[in-house]
């Protein structure tokens, strides 16, 4: 979790904290709040120390209980604000896989140019329905989130049409690994890797390999997804990070020059993609 969250997390629990012991009727201590609101005391004291993430429907009780009523649109500007850089993916797949994908389609229609680093899987922006349904349901049980994997699946590759749009330019990076995890059944695999051969040569797409026997000036962190200058998408496994400050823009355009310093393009990326492909043929 970054520490820019983590910062914003405590400031909100600050002014939680302000609230309680500042209200009209009085100071509240720890253990009257949590009776007033019916709460565990340890969950006032995790907010107010920043150790957990408050709903809006906490900060309006809160707000309440502590007789400030008014200060309850206040706090949930601050809570909008942490949570626009910080998307748990419990609260995104509340709904199911559906609405992620039409959240980033709709930033990839506002961008022309699309820098990606993939170091597990092959990018959603290449992968075949097959694969795509194989990341989709094993994400679903991971999350135990809603199945509504025929129609995430649909989304993500009508996303794909952009791949053929003259106005855009997708460049993609992948190591190696993403060649080779088996998150699908081989026949599934075998197709995405055809599929990737397919692409080289589309004046749209740049796509190179990291092979696993290239040096490396940088480890090959997560995933990330630059969307012109303006927005970067990070992946972990509890949360994206959706970055678009300046700072964080640069660090992760230093970040994808240097790991494409390590790529391989053209025949070189094929014939690593086909080494890959060769090997399933032989199990």
């Amino acid at each position: 979790m970054s520490t820019d969250f983590q910062k914003a997390r405590a400031d909100l629990g600050a002014r939680l904290r302000e609230l309680r012991v500042s209200g009209p009727l009085g100071p509240l201590t720890g253990p009257q709040l949590a009776q007033l609101l019916g709460w565990a005391h340890s969950k006032i004291y995790k907010l107010e120390n920043g150790r957990q993430t408050a709903t809006a429907a906490d900060l309006q009780a809160w707000a309440e209980a502590t007789g400030q009523p008014g200060a309850a649109e206040e706090l949930r500007a601050r809570l909008k604000s942490l949570e626009s850089h910080i998307r748990s993916w419990r609260r995104q797949l509340a709904s199911g896989h559906k609405p992620v994908q039409d959240n980033i389609t709709a930033e990839h229609a506002r961008s022309k140019t699309l820098r990606i680093w993939q170091n597990s899987l092959v990018t959603g922006m290449l992968q075949t329905p097959g694969y795509a349904r194989a990341v989709f349901t094993r994400y679903a049980e991971l999350m135990q989130s809603p199945r509504d994997t025929e129609d995430a699946v649909r989304a993500r590759i009508q996303r794909q049409e952009g791949l053929y749009d003259p106005a855009r330019q997708y460049k993609i990076l992948m190591w190696e690994a993403a060649l080779r995890a088996r998150v699908c059944p081989l026949p599934v695999l075998a197709a995405q890797l055809d599929r990737l051969l397919s692409v080289i040569g589309l004046d749209t797409v740049e796509l190179g390999i990291v092979p696993f026997t290239a040096p490396l000036k940088v480890p090959p962190g997560n995933g990330f997804w630059m969307y012109d200058e303006r927005l970067v998408i990070v992946e972990d496994w509890h949360a994206e990070l959706w970055l678009d400050d300046a700072d964080n823009i640069a660090t992760y355009a230093r970040v994808w020059r240097t790991l494409r310093e390590s790529a391989v393009f053209g025949t070189e990326a094929q014939r690593v993609i086909h080494e890959a492909r060769r090997e399933l043929d032989g199990q």
